[in-house]
């Protein structure tokens, strides 16, 4: 049993005893306030299961295109931004529905938004290595026709989004108004180190699967991020079995979770530069990560900076993001009171992150 499982038994023994219970009977109390427990968590799932909402905010016009990737154009009048989602996630979670769309937001308030699905590794993708997305795909798409005619646009990124595009806004400069970085990990030992290299050490047990398919699967992407926090999982459908199914809490509670359960598969050799370079040996936060041959320092970046860190960021430790904000030279650090994904598009996403971004966009230099 894990240090938090045995943690949980005992609090509900405490609670137990505190209550009057006497000590022969706390192991039967145990036992049945974990049957309580258990039927809250299958009710949450089948109440998540037979609700009828489904996403249905249709994509907008594609700029451009290479391979599976896409340049989504969200409109807006102003100067253009281009955001570079994660590898591993569906990029439509800052598109995600009605009132919780921060693109959608930013181009009602004048921003003209662009957005880089990369969409499903297909054969040429499953080769690539984090160069190859960097300096080959990413850079084709600022580079492109389309985009050259907006002006040079802000890069922001989310997530692993975030260490792509602070990769290359390093290398091309010239060709940016800024860069704004959105719950973007750096320092990967910052908090429980051992966690970190253990996911590395699941690594040759992964190469069978990354040879014979040229990817790590989805399902294996989220068994390694649920074991970040095994308890949240259970903890958060008993919470959904308590929701009225009609609420607004409940449809934002599905949208989410039908976005995490449509996840993408990682190119082999994105997932070995990950899982060994990142989590197993830090390269990022030691200095040592390199793009195209050359090092990615954040402390070399000339381009304005914006930094947004998650307080409770269990994906992404605040501290982990806070290494890369505070070497960036000229950022502005935003402290949000959210989560990893409550910051992009949970309840309170526009107040904690969208104005505050809107704010430093609207002060850069045209």
């Amino acid at each position: 049993m894990s240090p938090k499982g045995r943690a949980e038994l005992s609090r509900i023994a405490a609670a137990l005893a505190a209550a009057g219970h006497p000590p022969d009977h706390l192991r039967a109390a145990v036992l049945q306030r974990l049957g309580r427990q258990d039927r809250a968590l299958i009710a949450g799932i089948a109440a998540y299961r037979r609700h009828p909402y489904s996403r249905d905010l249709p994509d907008p016009p594609v700029l451009w295109c290479e391979g599976g990737s896409r340049l989504l154009d969200y409109g807006g009048d102003g100067a253009p931004l281009l955001v570079v989602p994660s590898l591993i996630n569906r990029a439509y979670v800052l598109d995600l529905m009605p009132g919780h769309s921060m693109l959608r937001w930013l181009a009602a308030c004048g921003q003209r938004v662009l957005l880089l699905d990369w969409g499903w590794p297909g054969e040429l993708e499953r080769g690539f290595t984090l160069t190859d997305y960097v300096a080959g795909r990413l850079e084709r798409a600022i580079a492109s026709g389309p985009v050259q005619a907006l002006g040079r646009p802000v890069l922001v990124g989310y997530c692993m989004g975030g260490m792509l595009a602070l990769a290359a806004a390093l290398r091309r400069p010239e060709a940016l108004r800024g860069l704004a970085l959105l719950a973007t990990p750096w320092d990967f030992h910052a908090v429980e180190a051992r966690r970190a290299e253990g996911l590395a050490a699941l690594l040759p047990g992964l190469e069978p699967v990354l040879n014979a398919t040229g990817s790590l699967p989805v399902d294996t992407i989220q068994m390694l991020f649920a074991g970040l926090d095994p308890w949240a999982l259970a903890a958060k459908y008993r919470a959904f079995a308590a929701l009225p199914p009609d609420g607004a809490r409940a449809r934002l509670f599905v949208a989410l979770e039908d976005w995490l359960n449509d996840g993408i598969p990682l190119a082999a050799p994105v997932a070995r530069e990950a899982l060994g370079g990142w989590y197993g040996r830090n390269d990022p936060g030691q200095g040592r990560w390199r793009v195209a041959g050359a090092a990615v320092e954040p402390a070399d970046l000339v381009l304005p900076a914006f930094a947004a860190v998650p307080r409770a960021d269990r994906i992404v430790p605040p501290e982990s993001a806070l290494a890369l904000a505070r070497r960036l030279p000229n950022a502005r650090i935003e402290m949000v009171a959210a989560g990893h994904i409550g910051m992009a598009a949970g309840s309170r996403a526009e107040a904690a992150l969208w104005q505050p971004l809107r704010r430093w966009l609207d002060n850069l230099p045209r």
